[in-house]
């Protein structure tokens, strides 16, 4: 469109009419405000008349209520004195923007909602996992040395260990995706790891010949204990689900100069070479087994490569071809014994008996946790709520509080100010003991005047090491 001095349209094109939804012969020859009444004093006729006076071009987005729809429209000066009008519908673009803003926020309130669920389900499950971890160290402590029953107990720690990563995973998901796992290499025997692997696949095993070869003498790697059981277990059970009842599946593991070698090999239904290239793909699985009741969601093979790189480790397969079985072989470092001999043996911690206030509102869990430490020489009291708590910590005078913040009535974090300002409790130990493991839940407790932030279940090991780097004065 185009105006001249007096504000008198002179030009309109047909997408201008159609746009606009004017005839020319409504609009030409009338000036601005007779042709568009309902335009005066909004935002674009405003915008006329500052390019008018200030003979200065501007631009704007503005949406249309009267059209409902969005224009892009930019004026500019003309040399008769008059301003040149174009308009470009843009609606189409807007609405799409608003539909990808609404869909976003959509995801951000659904992951918001995902995040808070998986929070909630990892404190209730880690809260009955405490106490069944408690029990187990005790009975490890006080129960007879039968080699029957430290099996059992072995199995349930072990499982008890299992859980507590599962549950991190849970609330690490989008670490998962983003290959962003946390791994907690440390000197591990491999005979050990892969019982724990074989106990784990253990009923996917039922209908297989299986053998396992390993060396006689222990081999030691540098690797995360659960992590590597994962792996194995995962090849174990990808083993048993593409071989037949009746099939062979074998393990060997051997030492191969500065590397250890673990082989996993089926009898299986094979993987065509085409497939061997992708195998390790995220969600990708091969197509003879997409037919398989047992296929799977096809991630083990991906996070099991993630898992073994970030280990210093390699993970490869390979097959003669479908019906003719297959091999995944997993490389990964010695521990260097020479560096091991030189640290020496940790040595057992020294007891240094404290006054200790345990409390939480999972009985089970505070009177375990109390049995362990009352077992480590430790004089205990124990509490079950917060005012509580802030009570016995001001007749029971603790060197330390073990308190769990998802209190009934007073958090553990208001207890814990509280006990805080009582008289010689500034600098006594205060560690939360919680289900809550969320980075945002450690802030909140360092706040509230927290010295440590322990995840349930604690291990025996944890307390130890947390009481010996205390300052006592």
């Amino acid at each position: 469109m185009a105006y001249d001095a007096d504000w008198v349209m002179t030009y309109i094109n047909a997408s201008g009419e159609r746009i606009l939804d004017r005839r020319r012969e409504d609009v030409l020859g009338k000036t601005w405000h007779q042709a568009f009444p309902h335009a005066v004093g909004n935002p674009v006729d405003l915008m006329y008349q500052r390019v008018k006076s200030r003979r200065v071009a501007e631009g704007m987005e503005y949406y249309y209520e009267h059209y409902r729809r969005w224009m892009e429209i930019s004026a500019s000066p003309l040399s008769n004195g008059g301003v040149g009008v174009y308009f470009r519908d843009v609606s189409d673009r807007k609405f799409a923007e608003a539909a990808l803003q609404l869909a976003n926020d959509q995801l951000r309130d659904s992951g918001r909602r995902k995040d808070e669920f998986l929070a909630v389900l990892a404190h209730e499950l880690r809260n009955p996992l405490a106490p069944i971890a408690n029990a187990v160290e005790l009975l490890n402590m006080l129960g007879p040395a039968d080699p029957a029953l430290r099996s059992a107990r072995d199995v349930i720690a072990r499982q008890v260990g299992h859980m507590v990563r599962l549950i991190d995973d849970l609330l690490d998901v989008s670490r998962i995706t983003s290959g962003k796992l946390e791994v907690r290499r440390e000197r591990v025997e491999l005979a050990g790891v892969v019982e724990q692997a074989l106990e784990t696949s253990q009923p996917h095993l039922r209908g297989h010949e299986f053998t396992m070869t390993v060396p006689a003498q222990p081999v030691w790697v540098d690797a995360d204990p659960v992590r590597l059981a994962q792996v194995f277990s995962n090849l174990l059970n990808n083993a048993c689900k593409y071989t037949p009842q009746g099939g062979q599946i074998r393990l060997t593991a051997e030492r191969a100069g500065a590397r250890v070698v673990v082989r996993v090999r089926d009898t299986g239904i094979g993987i065509a070479a085409e497939h061997l290239p992708k195998l390790f793909s995220m969600f990708l699985q091969a197509a003879p087994a997409l037919g398989r009741a047992q296929g799977g969601l096809g991630i083990g093979l991906a996070l099991s490569r993630a898992l073994m790189e970030m280990q210093g480790g390699t993970i490869e397969a390979r097959s003669d071809g479908p019906g003719r079985g297959s091999e995944f072989s997993v490389t990964l470092p010695a521990f260097d014994e020479g560096a091991a001999a030189r640290g020496g043996a940790r040595a057992a911690a020294a007891v240094d008996p404290r006054r200790i206030l345990v409390v939480d509102d999972n009985r089970d869990s505070a009177a375990s946790l109390a049995a362990v430490l009352r077992a480590d020489g430790h004089t205990i009291e124990v509490a079950y709520d917060g005012e509580r708590a802030v009570e016995a910590a001001a007749a029971f005078r603790p060197d330390a509080v073990l308190l769990d913040i998802s209190l009934p009535g007073m958090s553990g974090l208001d207890a814990c100010r509280a006990i805080r300002l009582q008289a010689g409790n500034e600098r006594i130990l205060i560690a939360a003991v919680t289900g809550l493991g969320q980075g945002e839940d450690q802030r909140r407790s360092r706040e509230a005047g927290f010295d440590a932030h322990l995840v349930k279940p604690v291990a025996h090991d944890e307390l130890v090491a947390l009481f010996s780097a205390q300052r006592r004065e």
